[in-house]
């Protein structure tokens, strides 16, 4: 009998690539693959690309370069990039990055497998040529559905699989193998985005806007329980739009209480939502629905009007800051994060200012900034207003110390709050460090921790009531309350 072939997964970039590395998983160990977790015991290296921003994109080819390093000191004898930046550049990246043996585009993802196995042999898949996704479905969001089958949609892989390609879980499980034991776990809601931002190229390489079908969403949900998932986080360009090409825009609110329901499953968190498309409804769930996070990853980008309408956005100071004082009057202790871009093409003082005013009054739980760097095939990189290097990275660091310090407030904010924390890690018997885990106002990676002051009884997947006695910096200090375990009915409100 032939020794088993030996894969290793590495992901960089958005929880969105985690779902589509763990799909890829579970299509490679269905065709008999044996999944490693260290990149230098595998025969084959696949590195999961971010192609989003130019930091990402370089600490993909860093990963891709590490992973190259390995050939000739151990077992791997192949490295291969997937993902966005492989599937954005193609051809071009197989020219720049001769290290890679392989680019595959989101098309060999159906065939994986055997595109790996060719590649160790020794033979050559060439790259593709790089197309607007956007071109591959119907304009029409009502007549995708009947196409989708016809289009690779990494993540949207069905959930009830014929005899043999299912893992062994049972009939439920999706063509998905988890590549970590951590209690929550991202599922993805849609893929693609119809929004035309100036500044965004996903749209042109994850293409059209489509909906998972609400079955397949609540039974990979289910399955991931079955796998001792406590929390799922709803993952996807642009989680408002959920239903629109499936009939229904408020598809959302009602999926929402369904997969709350799922035994096992103790918190729901929504992610990327779009301030312009915040229905009063989808905020009176987003509150009020038990297990239902009341989180708002809400992309506000910026808040002065000029620079929000040559992003080919909508909004402004005041409309956002009502919007905020509407959530946090449905729910007060709701959390709410957000990224903005600084430096942007025509951005003037008095922009920035505003932005600031904004930023000075939204109490936002987290904040990513960032300074505006062109992206190919965008609007905004043929724009002539652009503004110097040296400005955009004086305004970055500017409006960075600002959100720092807002934060740290925000968090001080919460002194006295009682938290539902889902333990994440658990120190060791003789650790003073407790445990960490994360309330219902943030999200994993990206929004904080809670350090809990004790770790006494308490297990990895536990959710915890706890007050909040201190703060480092946007991260919360909580002590465990009586009865550590939350009530199911109360946990994330």
């Amino acid at each position: 009998m032939s020794e088993r072939r030996t894969v290793a997964l590495v992901t960089l970039g958005c929880a969105r690539n985690e779902v589509d590395s763990e799909e890829l998983a579970g299509r490679l160990e269905a065709d008999g693959w044996d999944l490693v977790e260290d990149a230098g015991d595998a025969d084959v290296a696949v590195v999961n690309t971010c192609g989003f921003v130019d930091a990402a994109k370089k600490d993909s080819v860093d990963a891709l370069l590490e992973a190259n390093d390995l050939k000739g000191h151990g077992r791997t004898q192949a490295v291969v990039a997937v993902g966005c930046m492989a599937e954005r550049y193609g051809k071009e990246l197989a020219e720049a990055l001769p290290e890679a043996d392989g680019v595959l585009g989101f098309d060999d993802y159906a065939n994986i497998s055997d595109r790996l196995q060719t590649i160790l042999n020794g033979g050559i898949h060439a790259a593709h040529t790089p197309r607007d996704r956007r071109k591959l479905l119907p304009i029409s969001p009502a007549e995708r559905q009947e196409s989708a089958a016809e289009v690779a949609l990494p993540g949207h892989a069905p959930v009830d699989l014929p005899e043999g390609l299912a893992p062994a879980s049972g009939p439920r499980a999706p063509l998905r193998r988890r590549l970590d034991g951590a209690p929550v776990a991202s599922v993805k809601l849609a893929s693609g985005c119809d929004r035309r931002c100036s500044f965004c190229a996903i749209p042109s390489f994850r293409g059209s806007f489509i909906s998972r079908r609400p079955s397949d969403v609540l039974n990979e949900t289910r399955w991931l329980a079955e796998q001792g998932v406590k929390e799922i986080m709803l993952v996807s360009e642009n989680n408002t739009s959920y239903g629109k090409d499936l009939g229904d825009i408020r598809l959302l609110e009602s999926l929402l209480p369904e997969l709350a329901e799922v035994d096992g499953i103790e918190r729901v968190r929504v992610s990327y939502l779009q301030p312009a498309e915040m229905r009063p409804g989808l905020i009176d769930v987003l509150t009020s629905t038990p297990k239902i996070a009341p989180y708002f990853d809400l992309s506000f980008q910026h808040s002065a009007p000029d620079v929000l309408r040559a992003m080919r956005r909508f909004g402004d100071t005041d409309r956002f800051l009502e919007l905020l004082d509407t959530i946090r009057g449905k729910a007060p202790q709701a959390g709410v994060r957000s990224n903005f871009i600084v430096g942007f093409p025509g951005e003037t003082e008095a922009d920035l200012a505003e932005l600031e005013r904004f930023l000075n009054g939204a109490r936002l739980d987290a904040i990513g900034v960032f300074g505006y760097s062109d992206e190919d095939g965008t609007e905004a990189a043929t724009y002539d207003n652009k503004l110097d290097e040296d400005v955009v990275a004086e305004r970055l660091a500017r409006v960075s110390r600002l959100a720092e310090e807002l934060v740290s407030q925000r968090a001080e904010e919460r002194l006295g709050e009682t938290v539902h924390v889902l333990v994440e890690s658990v120190g060791s018997e003789d650790s003073a460090e407790g445990a960490y885990g994360r309330g219902a106002h943030q999200a994993p990676e990206t929004d904080g921790q809670v350090l809990l002051t004790s770790g006494e009884g308490l297990s990895i997947g536990r959710m915890v009531e706890a007050k909040v006695v201190g703060t480092e910096g946007v991260d919360l200090v909580a002590e465990p309350l009586q009865g550590t375990l939350a009530c199911s009915e109360e946990a994330g409100r």
